[in-house]
């Protein structure tokens, strides 16, 4: 369904369109309502604190920087703070970008209404998307919902500056319960924002300083990055490594794979479940499959 005057979709839960992963969750939203077009490169979510330090903007930079040129879409939440910071790069990247809202998504309600703005760009290379009334304004309620939003589209979470009880922190939370990656940046013993990541990092949230790391987890790195000799053992397979090297090493969805190989739906199936047990393929979730590096 389309509203052409305030230029949104909704689509649910049963629509082809829905993102796969977030049928995951639990409880995912039975509805979701677009401003632009959800894009289907790998996501990972970047939040942090409201009220980030200098080193934190500059992190946030860098790692969004390395994360947007991978071809890396950057979910965040549109707050103020590192969420807002991590749009902007990954828009000054060239990158795509989702904004998750704490509101509905027309232009009457967005919340902050200082980003706007922000909200047009986003819309024209990604999506502002809310499973709330498109006029709903913002409840205090809201935000939690929204976050296991944020985790249940990405790959991973990572976590750049968040005070001990934080939304930020919420949002690593739902990732962990949705078997989702968790990824946090160490800062100052003595800074109150670096408490909840340095705290993540105790509890075994993977610590990271750069995007590559991040990259690496999910075999995102940049085809020039890559070292793969996997070997084909049988047609159907030559067939569907040749898309996955085509790809540049990024994830492709299953589907995209039928598609592109003109095979069956058993035959690339089966042919990844044998490749995944070999390790020669890695499964990403939600259908996406890339291959492994050597």
């Amino acid at each position: 369904m389309q509203d052409r005057k305030n230029k949104y979709k909704s689509i649910s839960i049963n629509d082809g369109a829905y993102p796969s992963r977030l049928k995951e969750i639990p409880q995912p939203p039975k509805v979701l309502h677009i401003r632009g077009s959800i894009p289907s490169a790998p996501m990972i979510g970047v939040v942090g604190t409201r009220t980030f330090t200098p080193y934190g903007k500059r992190v946030a930079e860098h790692i969004v920087r390395g994360l947007a040129r991978a071809g890396v879409c950057v979910v965040s939440g549109m707050a103020r703070g590192i969420d807002t910071e991590a749009h902007k790069v990954a828009l000054e990247s060239g990158g795509q970008t989702i904004a998750v809202v704490g509101s509905g998504i027309d232009e009457s309600v967005i919340y902050p209404r200082q980003n706007i703005g922000l909200a047009r760009e986003i819309e024209k290379h990604g999506a502002v998307l809310s499973e709330f009334d498109p006029f709903a304004k913002s409840e205090t309620y809201f935000f939690p919902q929204r976050n296991r939003v944020i985790s249940g589209l990405s790959l991973g979470v990572l976590v750049v500056e968040a005070k001990e009880k934080s939304g930020a922190l919420i949002t690593a939370n739902f990732a962990l319960e949705q078997n989702r990656e968790v990824f946090a940046v160490p800062g100052s013993i003595f800074w109150e924002t670096s408490r909840g990541p340095n705290n993540l990092i105790k509890q075994g949230a993977k610590c990271v300083t750069t995007a590559d790391e991040i990259l690496e987890e999910f075999n995102l790195l940049a085809p020039e990055q890559l070292q793969i000799n996997t070997p084909a053992n049988t047609p159907i397979e030559e067939k569907i490594l040749a898309m996955l090297l085509k790809n540049g090493g990024n994830s492709v969805h299953i589907d995209k794979l039928i598609t592109l190989t003109e095979l069956s739906s058993a035959d690339v199936s089966s042919s990844l479940t044998i490749m995944e047990l070999e390790d020669r393929v890695k499964n990403l979730g939600g259908g996406y499959y890339a291959i492994m590096s050597q």
